[in-house]
């Protein structure tokens, strides 16, 4: 009994249908020429035409076609590897995606929903009860309750939308950013503005701290460093973000982009900018990303 054959994809099934269209065609202008005697007829044109130089036009084209068939082919290789780098981003962005969700899963169960739950039975024991003072006593056990309930969705909050942005701008959320990360990591973090930065989007703002955000945990993660700078400097058509550590740095043929980086290559890219990290064994970590302001109202004038 033979074996199956194995199931053709998709992609393969059109590769081969269109190769046999290209056949099919070579053949049938073959059989055209061939019948028409198109070559002939051409030659005798060309030959009234000389002193136009109508008769170098098929080595031309031939040229032209052999030069495109070089440049579709250096360009499949270039197209097959963005392929690969969009296929791993998007897989790797799922998974991150379903990690996160599975914690606020459980935040939401683990904490959140205990303190509802206490709320509800303090609520429950108070309408129950008939002593003034254990009545006061539950409701402050619901107050507490709340104000953890409240500091939890605050918290939920922020890992969504950094709430700092809306509060107290980008300059100043960056800044309450590395004090934060300072305080939790204990490495000294310094926060350089630099330049009069005007009003970027929300999308831009959100874009420069969620990369510094990222760039500061792989220095927690990795670097075992002792100081961090981050500098921001505007100009009147650019925004430009440094951050440097004094970490170990990446020793030779180390990755140096995890996921985390790679999304903020794809942020800086939506925004029309540019990211790049640099490293070297005892050397640190730099990390840099450029990004285009819109031109105001008015400057063409």
């Amino acid at each position: 009994m033979k074996a199956p054959a194995p199931p053709t994809t998709p992609a393969r099934g059109a590769g081969r249908t269109d190769l046999a269209w290209v056949v099919l065609l070579t053949l049938a202008t073959f059989a055209l020429a061939t019948r028409l005697e198109l070559h002939e007829r051409m030659s005798a044109v060309a030959a009234r035409l000389e002193m136009w130089e109508v008769d170098e036009i098929p080595m031309t084209l031939l040229a032209l076609s052999i030069g495109l068939a070089w440049y579709a082919w250096r360009r499949r290789g270039e197209a097959a590897r963005l392929l690969a780098r969009n296929r791993e981003l998007t897989q790797q962005l799922i998974a991150v995606q379903d990690r996160e969700r599975l914690a606020l899963a459980r935040e939401l169960h683990d904490e959140l929903a205990q303190h509802c739950s206490a709320i509800r039975i303090e609520a429950t024991y108070i309408q129950r009860s008939q002593a003034l003072d254990q009545i006061r006593a539950a409701a402050e056990r619901a107050a507490a309750s709340a104000q953890l309930l409240q500091a939890g969705v605050r918290r939920l909050l922020r890992r969504l939308r950094p709430a700092e942005l809306d509060e107290l701008g980008l300059v100043a959320a960056m800044q309450s950013l590395c004090d934060d990360w300072t305080a939790r990591s204990g490495v000294a973090c310094r926060f350089r503005p630099q330049g009069a930065l005007r009003e970027c989007g929300e999308a831009m703002d959100t874009t420069i701290y969620r990369v510094t955000q990222e760039a500061l945990a792989n220095v927690m993660r990795h670097a075992q460093a002792t100081q961090v700078e981050i500098a921001l400097v505007a100009t009147p058509s650019s925004v430009m973000l440094h951050v440097q550590d004094d970490g170990r740095g990446l020793a030779a043929g180390e990755p140096a982009r995890g996921l985390g980086l790679l999304g903020a290559a794809e942020r800086a890219a939506a925004l029309g900018g540019s990211f790049e990290t640099r490293s070297a064994p005892d050397c640190g970590t730099q990390v840099r990303m450029h990004l285009p302001l819109p031109a105001m109202d008015g400057t063409a004038a």
